[in-house]
């Protein structure tokens, strides 16, 4: 005779934690709407996978670092005419792209919601179970500095194989010496049509020779790059700036306030408001 007091305890071991916690009601509500043995044990598996994959979920989101509060439903696409939306939410709602190992690289001067658009996709993406991490650019290559120093350098490069997509944030801000570059482009070179990275810049690539030191390893680490990417630049003025601006016309009983102080923004690497294509030719220019 079959004994059924010892079963979560086997439901533990066999590690069912969804269905040792369901299997009762889940048999009441069988034993009241005549369910037969394989519909009750087919809804208990289903409960198992879905509690599953929401707490794998869970995980990646919490692994993934992204900045707190930036998804697409917040950010303001009327501050970036041209920007197409539908672009946007099919990289954040598809996961082909990263199984393609295809880059995205987003452009524009400071304020423009470049992080927060690669922040919103991140998210897309780990609801869809893809494993993404968000990284200050200039920190990751430190770290990268210091696995190198301990001879750790492939190591710490392979770790980073686990996730499917890296976010690279303010990657013009890496200082030009050749043992952060160096570092840099291993990483770009290691990841190859292997892994996807996110990367924003306020530097087109006619200037990234301000970060890599010689000419050669710009146009090697732009070619990687490049090679099956989609790209994105933007153009517009800093989001911050006019929200300042905004507020503070907006207070009550202010005074007129004073007209903030004129702030040059980098041009853009090309001539239309926001620019978005796809390239998968063999090579690329580097500017």
């Amino acid at each position: 005779m079959v004994q059924t007091a010892t079963l979560p305890l086997m439901l533990k071991q066999l590690r069912l934690s969804s269905i040792a916690q369901h299997w009762q009601g889940f048999l009441d509500h069988a034993q009241r709407h005549g369910w037969d043995s394989a519909q009750y044990l087919s809804a208990l598996c289903e409960q198992e996978l879905a509690d599953r994959d929401s707490r794998r979920i869970a995980r990646y989101s919490k692994d993934a670092r992204l900045p707190v509060g930036k998804s697409l439903a917040s950010f303001d696409f009327a501050q970036v005419p041209g920007l197409a939306r539908e672009q946007i939410e099919a990289l954040a709602g598809s996961a082909d792209w990263t199984r393609q190992a295809r880059n995205l690289l987003l452009f524009g001067p400071s304020g423009v919601g470049k992080t927060h658009l690669a922040a919103a996709i991140g998210h897309g993406l780990t609801v869809q179970g893809v494993r993404v991490r968000y990284l200050a650019t200039t920190a990751l290559v430190q770290q990268l500095q210091l696995a190198r120093t301990q001879l750790h350098l492939e190591d710490a490069l392979h770790k980073l194989e686990r996730y499917a997509v890296l976010i690279l944030d303010d990657f013009g801000y890496v200082k030009k010496s050749e043992t952060e570059t160096q570092v840099l482009f291993e990483l770009i070179a290691h990841r190859y049509e292997t892994a996807s990275l996110i990367i924003t810049s306020n530097q087109p690539f006619a200037e990234w020779d301000r970060i890599f030191p010689d000419q050669m390893m710009t146009v090697a680490a732009v070619d990687r790059l490049v090679h099956h990417a989609t790209i994105i630049e933007l153009s517009s003025d800093s989001y911050r700036r006019k929200q300042a601006l905004g507020q503070i016309a907006a207070e009550p009983g202010s005074l007129t306030p004073t007209p903030a102080p004129t702030i040059t923004l980098p041009s853009p690497s090309t001539t239309t408001s926001v620019g978005c294509r796809d390239d998968d030719s063999e090579s690329a220019p580097s500017g």
